[in-house]
């Protein structure tokens, strides 16, 4: 894992290179004929991506998104109209049955299916009429690092094209060096809180809430420690009652109209005595992790990147093998 997710900005600098026609094509497409909507469809890691992707193109392009639940083609059956819709299928493996049969429901519905998949010969890659490989080669370690950090990348590329955002695509040219760094940034302070901890809360918004999402889910399989995502917002209503100071929260916050919101609900627990964790969120008496500046977007990313090292190191420290999780497998094949 440590490895693994140490080669995120390399990933992103080769999947750069490899889908720049790619991504071009589909943003002049996109533009020449905007869909009525965008769809998703993801499991585990991959679904967090796509919670990115309903924050960047609903603020970035003005386009409805919602994430598709597969039973609804793979259990049910059911059929649904998708004309004038974008599809896009995210994977690492490319593999999992209900994800390649909403696929193919999606395409006879009459959507313009996209696959943004690591494995380039899978059968959804096949699928798709627009694949861009997310390029982040093999993966040992169960749990997905670098190839969810490649999934945003090339969320990030598709936006970019689709909207002609110069800033953000400058942004992006930028991101394998940035993710570079943030993975030798130092989030060991951390260890202290959450190594005794038995519950976490990862709390994030806007298009910082997939990270959180995605910490979250590293911390039960890597960790063996209970942790639950929730919007700055969300967790107002109700679940906030159940932090206290041995229940601590880790803030994540990019520089966007969010962050003021996340600063406020830091401080709010802070004062109640919770042990809070900041990255990216100025609160006073809380542990601040340092974070790297770069466009709103590009900020979930590198986060994540530092993210995953603190992850690793937390695993050891709690005595787990961040590589091998229980009960775990690398490609999950669920109906």
């Amino acid at each position: 894992m440590f490895r693994e997710a140490g080669e995120a900005g390399n990933a992103v600098r080769t999947q750069l290179e490899r889908n720049r026609v790619r991504a071009h094509s589909l943003g002049a497409r996109l533009r020449a004929s905007p869909p009525r909507a965008v769809v998703t469809c993801a499991r585990g890691s991959s679904d967090h991506a796509a919670t990115f992707a309903k924050y960047l193109f609903e603020t970035r392009a003005g386009v409805l998104t919602a994430s598709a639940a597969p039973s609804i083609a793979s259990v049910y059956g059911a059929r649904q109209d998708l004309r004038e819709c974008l599809f896009i299928a995210i994977s690492q493996s490319g593999r999992s049955p209900d994800l390649i049969a909403t696929t193919q429901a999606a395409r006879e519905a009459g959507a313009l299916v996209v696959a943004l998949v690591n494995d380039e010969e899978s059968p959804l890659a096949a699928l798709a009429e627009h694949c861009l490989p997310l390029c982040a080669g093999a993966e040992q370690s169960v749990a997905a690092t670098k190839s969810y950090i490649a999934s945003l990348a090339a969320l990030v590329h598709v936006t970019a094209e689709w909207t002609r955002d110069g800033p953000m695509q400058q942004a992006l040219e930028c991101a394998p060096g940035d993710l570079e760094r943030a993975w030798e940034l130092d989030w060991s302070a951390a260890l202290e809180t959450l190594r005794p901890a038995s519950h976490l809360y990862v709390i994030a918004r806007g298009v910082g809430l997939g990270v959180a999402q995605e910490a979250a889910l590293k911390c039960k399989e890597t960790c063996g420690l209970h942790a639950e995502s929730f919007s700055a917002a969300e967790v107002r209503h109700g679940p906030q009652a159940l932090l206290h100071g041995n229940f601590p929260a880790l803030l994540f916050a990019q520089d966007d109209e969010t962050r003021e919101g996340i600063e406020k609900l830091g401080v709010d627990l802070v004062a109640r005595g919770v042990d809070v964790l900041a990255a990216g969120a100025r609160v006073p008496g809380a542990v601040e992790l340092a974070t790297l500046e770069s466009h709103p977007v590009i900020q979930p990313l590198l986060v994540a990147q530092s993210f995953y090292r603190l992850a690793n190191a937390l695993a050891i420290a709690r005595g787990c093998d961040p590589d091998r999780p229980p009960h775990l497998r690398k490609v999950t094949e669920t109906t």
